[in-house]
């Protein structure tokens, strides 16, 4: 029952008094508690299973033997949000990936470094973050089409040069497999062939970045078997790339791609025609004997570095990608390794990518059009780049243009928190969707 009082004189507006029982046609209703118990109940025993979820899956945090007891009370929940996805379900053929909960000393406490999930092999960091939220993760590795492995080796940087010192990934990595393989059936069953790693490094699963030392020591004998997605590739034979491999981009901060296009809209005038920024060494030979970038670099910066139309800068600028916004080619060529984010950061920002690096496989070269989108020069023709790029400014730039500025090659190279439909974790699971030959529970239910 609801009983208005007034208030005094002294006071403005009213209260209502509610009563916990009240009659109605002359009878005794049931008390409020008792009238919606099952309610209750209901609601409670839904936030403590909820809150119970949410404490067992916290990101990084769970044994690995209790992550494999407490995984199918939460099947359907992932199976469920999949649900909301048919599109996505038709193309990558309901592909269902496990996420091993290792201890945090292999990933997460290397985070305490904020430069971990942000420089150019972040992406070991990126694809582990956006799996663990996908609704491609599945948390019943018995449904499991691939395990992703996910172990962050690039986070150790180096007080000397700044650079990231990859020296102990070998075993960081032989301790991650040997604590799966001791405690869990599945990479035994299949020798690890289901099994997926990141190696986003100079020459990928080789972890070293002079290509003489990374042949040597080669890819470590437990990951032959395993798909490795890796920044490295090339079209020629190459000890470093003999495995099972995906060739993924370097990371580039989507957010401060964002930010530079917020300020200079992709379709502005540039008023840059040819732009480099980075090393160039005026002797190439390195203390080490060897020569950089095969003096490639050295070549462009003693034919060009007078020329008006080339904007060469050999040092480093935290807003450089201002620059890359402004320029109409920038200039991609080979550093020690082939690959570079030069090439995600001028797509990224509608700038043609001018190619210097003979053989190079290109990321995600079934979906990104590279022929219709950059330029390809040959190393040894490096002396013949301005005439070169005059050419293509008069005949076919503005269909050059017109393809690359469109935002879906923008997102196809981009890594996000998230897995966005067309981004870079989204490519790579389509990749994995062409192998799905190595799946054990795809041979195993055909089989049956």
């Amino acid at each position: 029952m609801a009983e208005v009082h007034r208030p005094n004189k002294n006071r403005k507006g009213f209260y209502v008094k509610m009563k916990l029982f009240r009659t109605k046609n002359w009878k005794l209703e049931k008390p409020f508690f008792i009238r919606y118990f099952k309610w209750i109940l209901w609601f409670s025993l839904s936030f403590y299973f909820f809150a119970k979820f949410l404490n067992n899956h916290e990101f990084g945090k769970s044994n690995l033997k209790t992550t494999i007891i407490n995984q199918h009370p939460y099947r359907v929940l992932s199976e469920s949000s999949l649900q909301h996805q048919k599109d996505n379900q038709g193309l990558l053929k309901d592909l269902k990936v496990y996420v091993y909960e290792l201890p945090s000393k292999y990933n997460i406490d290397w985070l305490s470094n904020a430069r971990c999930s942000n420089h150019l092999f972040a992406s070991e960091v990126a694809i582990h973050k956006a799996l663990m939220k996908s609704d491609f993760r599945t948390f019943d590795p018995t449904e499991a089409d691939f395990f992703f492995v996910p172990v962050y080796v690039s986070c150790n940087f180096s007080t000397v040069n700044g650079f990231p010192a990859i020296g102990h990934a070998r075993a960081l990595l032989s301790s991650a497999v040997e604590l799966i393989s001791s405690e869990l059936p599945f990479w035994n069953r299949s020798n690890g062939s289901d099994h997926v790693f990141v190696a986003s490094h100079d020459y990928g699963a080789c972890f070293h970045a002079m290509e003489d030392r990374a042949i040597a020591d080669g890819i470590p004998e437990f990951m032959k078997n395993s798909i490795i997605l890796q920044t490295f590739g090339v079209k020629y034979q190459h000890p470093c790339q003999n495995v099972e491999n995906i060739v993924i981009p370097p990371y580039i901060s989507p957010e401060k791609v964002e930010s530079t296009l917020s300020k200079s809209p992709i379709d502005v005038q540039r008023d840059i025609y040819v732009f480099f920024r980075g090393k160039m060494e005026v002797h190439p030979k390195n203390v080490s004997g060897r020569f950089y970038s095969k003096r490639v670099r050295t070549e462009i910066l003693r034919k060009y570095g007078n020329d008006r139309r080339f904007y060469l800068k050999r040092h480093r600028f935290a807003g450089y990608q201002s620059e890359i916004v402004r320029s109409v080619f920038c200039l991609c060529p080979l550093g020690w390794a082939p690959w570079s984010p030069r090439l995600v950061e001028s797509v990224a920002l509608g700038c043609v990518p001018v190619i210097i690096a003979d053989g190079i496989r290109l990321p995600f070269e079934s979906i990104v059009p590279w022929s219709e989108i950059s330029l390809t020069v040959r190393e040894k023709d490096v002396a013949k780049l301005g005439g070169v790029l005059d050419y293509v400014a008069a005949t076919n730039l503005t269909a050059i243009q017109r393809n690359l500025w469109d935002h879906k090659l923008r997102q196809a190279l981009l890594f996000h928190d998230d897995v966005e439909t067309g981004d870079a974790t989204w490519q790579v699971l389509v990749a994995l969707s062409t192998k799905l030959g190595r799946s054990h529970r795809r041979s195993r239910l055909s089989s049956e």
